[in-house]
C-alpha cells in the first residue's frame, strides 16, 4: 500500500508561474496526495491562485522554515514532502517516496537538475548531488521528504532565516542516512542566471563554509540578501457586503452569468473576502451587511467565521463607508481597514502590508484599475475623503487624492489591483486561474 503523502509548498509572490506549478501536481492529488500551499504574505495573485488549485492554503510569517512548519502542522499523512515553488517533481514521485520509506528509511531527497543553459550549471548540479550523497545533507532544491512522525519528533524546521534545510538534515542524519533517490527533480536556474552563475556559486560556497564555522543564520541571511520578516501590526477590518440575491447583487455580471449566476458569484466573492480577512489575522473582522444583517447568508457567515455583523446605513457608498469608520473610531483607537468583496485578488498579504503602512501614514489605499479603490485604511478619522466624491465613476481615486491633499494628511498607495464588475473582468479572472 502506498504511504499517504502531504506536499508542503512555501510561496511568496509566485503568482506569475504558480498556476502552472500547481497544475503539474494535479495527478498526485488525484492519486490521494494532499497539497498545502503556505503563503508568506504575497501581494500578487499567489493567494487567489493557490485557493483555486490547492487542497489547503495557509498564511504564515515569511520565511521558508516558518512556512513549512505551518504547512506540516495538522497533517495526518504518513510522509511530508517539502517542495519549492520552482521545483518540478518527476513522474511517480509518490511511489518512489513510498518505496524508500517502506525500505526502512526515515527521510530522503531526490537528485536535482538545474534548468538552464549555462554549462557551469551541469557542474553545480553534479556537485550538489555528490556532496549530498557523501555528507547525508540535503538542500531544499532536492525536494526533501520525511516520515511525518519523525519530523514531529524532531520539532520540525528550526525557525531560522537561512540554512533551515541543512540544519534539519543534520538532525535527521542522527536518525538515519537519507534515501538518495537518483531520479531527478528539476529546479529553476533563475537564481543563478539572475545574479551570475559563477558569482552565485561562490556565494553559496561561502555561505555554507561560514555556516560550518558557526556564523549565525541571521548574518548569513543578510549576506544572501534575504528580506527580513516584516513586523506584526494590528488593525480591525471592515468588509462591506451585499446579500447574494438574484437581481440585486453583481447585476453587471448578468450578461455573462445570468442573474442567479451573478448572485452565486457574489456569494463566492463574499466568502473569499471574509476568509482572506480572517486569514490575515491582523485584528477583529466586522461584516457590514446590506440590506441588513438578518439575511440568512450573513447569519451563516457569522456562525462559520465568528465575526461581528452590522447593518449598512442608507445612502451612497461614501456614506456607508464613513459610517463604518465613524463607528470604529468611536469605540477603538487601533487603525481600521475597509474593503468590499469585488476583488478576488485581494490577499491576506495586502491587508498585512496595509496595516504596516499605517504605522507611518494616516491613510493607505489600494487603487483599482477602474479609477476607484479596492481598500482604504485609516489610523485616525479623515472624514473629508468621503465628501464630494463622484462614487462609481473613474474619478473616485483622483478626487480622493485631492481630498487627502486638502486635508494635509500623509497617505500611501499600494500596488493597483482590479475588481470583478463586468463580464470582461470575470473572464479575466478565469484566465488568471487557469493559466
Amino acid at each position: 500500500m502506498t504511504a499517504s503523502l502531504c506536499i508542503v509548498m512555501p510561496v511568496c509572490n509566485e503568482g506569475s508561474t504558480l498556476a502552472l506549478r500547481l497544475r503539474a501536481l494535479a495527478p498526485l492529488r488525484e492519486r490521494g496526495a494532499e497539497l498545502v500551499v503556505v503563503d508568506g504574505g504575497s501581494t500578487d495573485g499567489t493567494w487567489a491562485t493557490a485557493v483555486a488549485l490547492a487542497d489547503r492554503v495557509v498564511l504564515a510569517p515569511r520565511g521558508r522554515a516558518a512556512q513549512m512548519n505551518a504547512g506540516a502542522r495538522g497533517s495526518t499523512a504518513d510522509a511530508l514532502l517539502f517542495l519549492h515553488a520552482d521545483t518540478q517533481l518527476p513522474a511517480g514521485a509518490e511511489l518512489l517516496i513510498a518505496r524508500a520509506l517502506q525500505a526502512g528509511r526515515a527521510w530522503g531527497r531526490f537528485d536535482v537538475r538545474i534548468d538552464g543553459r549555462h554549462a557551469a550549471l551541469r557542474l553545480v548540479e553534479r556537485l550538489m548531488n555528490l556532496r549530498s550523497r557523501l555528507t547525508g545533507i540535503a538542500t531544499g532544491d532536492q525536494a526533501l521528504f520525511v516520515r511525518r512522525t519523525v519530523f514531529e519528533s524532531l520539532g520540525g524546521f528550526a525557525d531560522i532565516a537561512l540554512m533551515e534545510d541543512v540544519e534539519l538534515s543534520a538532525r535527521l542524519r542522527r536518525v538515519g542516512r537519507p534515501a538518495c533517490l537518483q531520479t531527478q527533480v528539476v529546479t529553476s536556474g533563475r537564481r543563478w542566471e539572475k545574479h551570475g552563475v559563477w558569482r552565485t556559486i561562490g556565494l553559496m560556497w561561502c555561505l555554507r563554509a561560514a555556516w560550518l564555522l558557526g556564523v549565525g543564520a541571521p548574518v548569513l541571511a543578510r549576506w544572501y540578501g534575504y528580506p527580513g520578516r516584516p513586523a506584526h501590526a494590528a488593525a480591525a477590518v471592515a468588509v462591506m457586503a451585499r446579500a447574494p440575491e438574484p437581481g440585486l447583487a453583481k447585476t453587471r455580471l448578468a450578461p455573462a452569468l445570468g442573474l442567479r449566476g451573478a448572485a452565486r458569484a457574489q456569494r463566492r466573492f463574499t466568502q473569499r473576502t471574509l476568509q482572506t480577512a480572517c486569514a490575515a489575522a491582523v485584528g477583529p473582522v466586522t461584516l457590514w451587511c446590506a440590506p441588513d444583517a438578518s439575511h440568512r447568508f450573513f447569519r451563516a457567515l457569522r456562525r462559520a467565521h465568528a465575526v461581528a455583523c452590522d447593518n449598512q446605513c442608507a445612502g451612497d457608498i461614501g456614506a456607508r463607508m464613513q459610517q463604518a469608520f465613524a463607528h470604529h473610531f468611536a469605540h477603538a483607537t487601533d487603525p481600521l481597514l475597509l474593503t468590499g468583496t469585488d476583488c478576488p485578488l485581494l490577499a491576506p498579504g495586502h491587508l498585512q502590508a496595509a496595516v504596516r503602512a499605517l504605522a507611518q501614514h494616516d491613510v493607505v489605499l489600494v487603487p483599482a484599475e477602474d479609477g476607484g479603490y479596492v481598500l482604504i485604511g485609516m489610523r485616525r478619522m479623515v472624514p473629508q475623503v468621503f465628501e464630494g466624491i463622484d462614487w462609481s465613476t473613474p474619478q473616485v481615486m483622483a478626487q480622493t487624492r485631492e481630498r487627502l491633499r486638502q486635508s494635509g494628511v500623509s497617505w500611501l498607495e499600494m500596488e493597483t489591483l482590479w475588481d470583478v464588475d463586468e463580464p470582461a473582468d470575470w473572464w479575466r479572472l478565469q484566465t488568471l486561474l487557469q493559466r
